[in-house]
């Protein structure tokens, strides 16, 4: 019998298939940068200028230390195309923003504002938010003050440190959106 009678089949990881969960840890020595780690693949990356802290606070510019989940992807249609992940996706449009007030009855969530308001708008001259991974950080209850607007977005130049997200570049925001899903565990500092 030759090679031919038996079909050959080889197994390839299944890339349709959200990971179960995504590890965030700081950098020794260094709080503000740190290492995103997904299937066997250890992804550099910017986390907030207060380092992971257990005790999140508006303003104090720590990344959360906690288990979350995406809830879905905003991206810049202006400026890429639609990129492929299992998570909703929402195009930003110029009046998408996020409510940072802890007084507000929407604190922690997308609004809608005009373009010159004051508050965090998603559409941004720079390239920070041309890609947005919403997470569940301090929604379920909201409360306020314990911090508003953590996502998962594009870093700053040389990893500069973030307001308390978690940035990374643009080539492993796109490779970690096809491995993200609703049900993905995104473990940070544990």
């Amino acid at each position: 019998m030759g090679t031919r009678d038996f079909p050959i089949t080889y197994r390839t990881p299944k890339r349709d298939r959200a990971a179960a969960v995504i590890a965030v840890r700081a950098a020794a020595g260094h709080p503000s940068r740190g290492w995103l780690m997904v299937d066997g693949q250890t992804i550099p990356v910017a986390l907030g200028r207060g380092g992971i802290r257990a005790d999140k606070r508006e303003g104090d510019g720590g990344t959360p230390r906690g288990v979350f989940r995406p809830l879905r992807l905003w991206y810049r249609a202006d400026r890429h195309p639609r990129p492929g992940t299992l998570l909703p996706v929402r195009a930003i449009t110029p009046t998408d923003a996020w409510d940072e007030d802890p007084r507000s009855r929407h604190y922690n969530q997308a609004v809608r504002r005009a373009v010159e308001a004051p508050g965090d708008h998603l559409r941004r001259a720079d390239h920070l938010y041309d890609f947005i991974i919403e997470i569940d950080h301090n929604t379920r209850p909201r409360v306020a003050g314990r911090g508003s607007a953590v996502f998962l977005h594009l870093a700053r130049p040389q990893f500069g440190p973030t307001a308390g997200c978690v940035a990374m570049t643009q080539g492993a925001m796109l490779r970690l959106l096809r491995r993200l899903g609703p049900r993905t565990r995104i473990v940070i500092g544990r």
